[in-house]
């Protein structure tokens, strides 16, 4: 162990030494275009007189600038070129920079890889299982495109489990064709010998091949893979179908209508109900039960809009009937009829992918140019022991209670659990919320949970934060949670419990884990920045995807989902999500788009923080709706828009004006000088813009005025 912890130290201090001696003795100046070019006779007349020595210390320079990471590689390959020809220069530059790539690769790996592992290591699980998978290739596409500078990923790939051998190899024919490309280059610019040089032909195209390489590379590794992806695949010589869609919740519905506005042949499958969870078990559902609850908690407000009392007779099952009316009003816009009408043939039945090109169902196989996966997600269920005694409750069957639970358990703080425990609650529910969490709402800022928490508690919900969902037990005919409190057990009675601690995408039954299409770790669809999955003929869209499960989000990918399968070929759209908004629907809402403070914190990023408080607002004020606020995240000094946070009603609503400025580019100077109708909530958006604006009041120059203004009274 000391040896090994000596033997980096001397390693260290050596390194350290040569790189002093490389800066203080400014040897960098002979590593430089200039000098090569006031050098150009006296090399070649060197070279030419005593081969051997001149590549042997030419290579030996090349190895050690490599080695250390130092300026000058570039350089030197150029000078590869010019003094010793387009040949021997390639080859002496291919092995020289091999060698000196991997020396760097080894002494990162003995000085650092240890520690990495033993600080990183769990983090780095999921890089260094891709590594072992695929290590070869990713290198290989890192050495021909080279988005990061060479020594940058010598000194990474040291840091992973790729073997030496296979680091040596893949690099020397990787960085081949650059290398080329560089050594041609070095070639022409030997023939310089005046301005008029730099017009040759030859040192034109050279800096051509320069400028597009990176862009045949590319191409070429997305071929290469592609063509490893399908290889075993037989390929239909026509097709059925240009797409397949699986799935008809709202990123199928989508992706399926833009590929047949576009005159595509679509085929649509799904299994159970058009619509997917948005229409029949998630956003539609869960709003018109919240809108119903919301009716009695306005009741109970009676006094708050200038009533003695107020009363409302209602039957539960009449409001989860009224549930079932709505889905029923708004299913024509997802049905069969419909998007038949619109040109998309569709399947009802189970799809199986059977290869790139294929899908069955029904007992038919269809064959398609692509595939789009948009299977959604389903309720997350932990393994809690005991809870398959009881019959819990999902957001997937909850919407078939027709009796209201006296004693209702929530498990899980986050917007489903939140949403529903408020509105069970004011249903007439005694509700236990349960968040393992410090609290709930955890993509929220603190204060924003605080808040919500405290609406939830005043109105009847039991919060219980830092509990742990350990056991469900069944005693004396009695359902009990046992939760884990700062390690003691503490023990909740329950009639109905409904689990609501997030959702798991669907990726299994249906052919993918056949195909190898690959996962991410969090067991969705991994699908690049064009949605396009590890086999090039498939894509995804929505919760099978995410990272945002949200059915807007689902619609917004199916755009790129849709036209990069059907036009990819010609040009790709890459998905950007950096003005997604989401809105949580408690009462009040919190509406969140871009940053905030906390992600802000978390990425060590700079901003200002400007708030609005809603108790302020005339139309919030007028409503007996005066609660919340607006947080607005600016870059430092400008009015450039970072992030919102909405706490309030309709907050869902007045966040579009900050989405749309962020989506666009537009600045909280733009907002302010916007006329708003009086009097509306939106206008808390103009205020917010305003209190900005006051805090970067120019007070120098509103002195000058004063004095101006003073000097106009005489």
């Amino acid at each position: 162990m000391m040896t090994s912890k000596w033997s980096k130290i001397l390693i260290l201090l050596a390194i350290a030494a040569l790189v002093v001696v490389f800066f203080g003795f400014d040897l960098g100046q002979y590593l430089t275009f200039d000098y090569l070019k006031s050098r150009q006779a006296a090399l070649e007349t060197n070279y030419a007189d005593h081969q051997p020595l001149t590549m042997a210390i030419y290579m030996a320079v090349y190895i050690v600038v490599t080695a250390l990471s130092l300026p000058g590689a570039a350089i030197m390959t150029l000078a590869g070129g010019a003094i010793f020809g387009f040949w021997i220069g390639l080859l002496l530059v291919s092995f020289a920079s091999t060698i000196g790539a991997t020396l760097a690769f080894l002494v990162a790996r003995f000085l650092l890889m240890d520690y990495v592992k033993r600080r990183f290591g769990d983090k780095l699980k999921a890089v260094y299982e891709g590594i072992e998978k695929d290590g070869a290739f990713y290198l290989f596409t890192l050495r021909l495109v080279p988005l990061f500078p060479f020594f940058v990923i010598n000194l990474m790939m040291g840091l992973t489990p790729i073997r030496t051998a296979t680091f040596y190899i893949v690099s020397q024919i990787g960085m081949l064709a650059g290398t080329a490309v560089y050594v041609n280059a070095g070639t022409q610019l030997a023939q310089i010998d005046s301005i008029s040089g730099i017009l040759s032909p030859g040192l034109i195209f050279s800096f051509a091949l320069l400028g597009i390489f990176p862009w045949i590379a590319k191409a070429a590794v997305a071929m290469i893979r592609s063509r490893k992806a399908l290889a075993g695949y037989a390929r239909p010589k026509s097709f059925d179908y240009n797409l397949v869609v699986i799935g008809a919740g709202s990123a199928g519905l989508v992706t399926s209508y833009i590929a047949a506005a576009v005159k595509a042949k679509v085929a649509l499958i799904e299994k159970h109900k058009m619509g997917g969870d948005c229409l029949n078990t998630g956003c539609v559902p869960s709003k018109a039960l919240i809108r119903s609850a919301k009716m009695l908690s306005y009741a109970r407000r009676a006094k708050d809009f200038g009533f003695n009392h107020a009363s409302v007779d209602f039957d539960f099952a009449d409001v989860m009937e009224r549930v079932r009316t709505v889905i029923q009003k708004i299913e024509p816009h997802d049905s069969i009829a419909r998007y038949q009408s619109l040109g998309v043939e569709c399947i009802t039945g189970e799809a199986r992918i059977t290869s790139p090109y294929t899908v069955e169902v029904n007992g038919r196989t269809l064959t398609t140019k692509n595939i789009v996966v948009a299977t959604g997600a389903r309720p997350f269920v932990p393994p809690i022991p005991g809870l398959d005694q009881v019959t819990y409750l999902t957001s997937d069957n909850v919407w078939e209670l027709r009796e209201l639970p006296k004693r209702l358990l929530v498990l899980g703080g986050g917007p489903i659990g939140c949403e529903l425990a408020q509105t069970f609650c004011r249903l007439g529910s005694a509700v236990t919320q349960v968040e393992m969490m410090p609290q709930i709402m955890g993509r929220e800022d603190a204060d924003v949970a605080a808040l919500i928490q405290e609406k939830l508690a005043s109105e009847g919900v039991r919060v219980l934060t830092g509990h742990r969902a350990k056991a469900v037990k069944v005693e004396n005919n009695a359902n009990i949670l046992v939760c884990d409190h700062n390690g003691s057990d503490v023990e909740i009675v329950f009639d109905a419990i409904l689990v609501a601690v997030g959702r798991a995408a669907n990726i299994s039954g249906f052919g993918l884990e056949e195909l190898g299409v690959e996962l991410t770790p969090r067991k969705t669809l991994q699908a690049d920045g064009f949605l396009k999955a590890s086999i090039p003929t498939i894509y995804g869209a929505g919760d099978v995807v995410g990272p945002y499960q949200f059915t807007h989000a689902a619609s917004h990918q199916a755009w790129f989902a849709s036209v990069n399968a059907l036009f990819g070929n010609i040009k790709s759209f890459k998905i950007d999500y950096k003005a997604l908004p989401w809105t949580t629907y408690t009462d009040p809402e919190v509406a969140r788009v871009g940053l905030n403070e906390t992600d802000a914190k978390e990425k060590n990023i700079d901003y200002e923080l400007t708030r609005y408080d809603i108790n302020d607002l005339d139309r919030a004020i007028a409503d007996s709706e005066d609660h919340g606020f607006i947080k607005v995240l600016t870059k430092p000094k400008t009015d450039k828009i970072l992030g919102v946070t909405i706490v309030g009603a309709h907050a869902g609503d007045i966040i579009a004006e900050f989405v749309l400025a962020m989506r666009h580019g537009l600045g909280l100077n733009k907002i302010l000088s916007t006329v708003h109708t009086y009097p509306t909530m939106a206008e808390a958006n103009k205020y917010a813009a305003g209190a900005w604006k006051k805090a970067h009041a120019p007070e120098k120059i509103l002195k000058w005025i004063e004095k101006y203004h003073a000097w106009m009274r005489g």
